[in-house]
């Protein structure tokens, strides 16, 4: 029987691209406390996804807080938002990994910006191969699961394919962030979303690498 060997190129870790100067995206949440449910803190669930809201989510771009949003940005109540064409891969690559909520998106003016949703990744797999793999495993009650993967330093993850089986975004029960594989990184770039010295937005790292290395 073959090893199951952590390989280069195939998995990553996607998150919000993070170095972009200044203050962030100046998009402002402006109903948020309205529609959260004491005491929660963010109007997403532990659980996920968008509970019952009384009233469709409006966000202002705001020059005076930030820069115009990107393609994906975070920072929206537990949430991420996304740009229409960035939902139009989500779509086309993996439409059962997401949940998206349409937003009233305006600009400073009050005129009606370019379509903008909350979006929110609901599949979780147990997948990953933590035989194969190379990371901290924390087991302790202080977790609600029990355990939870430490991601620092050097770190070599391996996902089993049995488990993975065609999904191609991911939730790991242990872990917080999202996974994707080639397939998904690529129909990103092919989108035009992520070119070369342009991420706009998205942070493809490879999770067979340091972690915090540099970005694909």
């Amino acid at each position: 029987m073959t090893a199951n060997v952590p390989k280069r190129g195939e998995f990553f870790e996607l998150r919000p691209d993070a170095r972009r100067r200044g203050k962030g995206h100046g998009v402002v949440f402006e109903n948020e406390s309205l529609l959260k449910t004491p005491p929660a803190f963010l109007l997403r669930p532990d659980s996920g996804g968008f509970p019952p809201l009384r009233e469709i989510r409006r966000l202002v771009y705001k020059p005076s807080e930030g820069w115009p949003p990107e393609d994906l940005e975070a920072g929206m109540s537990g949430y991420w938002l996304v740009s229409a064409r960035l939902r139009g891969v989500m779509d086309d690559v993996d439409a059962g990994a997401f949940v998206f909520m349409e937003t009233d998106y305006r600009l400073a003016d009050d005129a009606m910006g370019e379509p903008h949703f909350l979006c929110d990744v609901v599949r979780t797999i147990d997948a990953l191969d933590e035989q194969a793999s190379q990371l901290k495993i924390i087991v302790s009650d202080d977790y609600e699961e029990g355990k939870y993967y430490g991601l620092a330093g050097d770190v070599r993850l391996m996902f089993k394919q049995d488990v993975v089986a065609g999904a191609h975004v991911f939730r790991l029960p242990f872990y917080e962030g999202v996974f994707c594989d080639s397939v998904f990184k690529e129909a990103v770039e092919a989108a035009g979303i992520v070119e070369q010295g342009a991420s706009n937005g998205l942070w493809f790292h490879d999770v067979v690498s340091s972690h915090g290395g540099q970005h694909e």
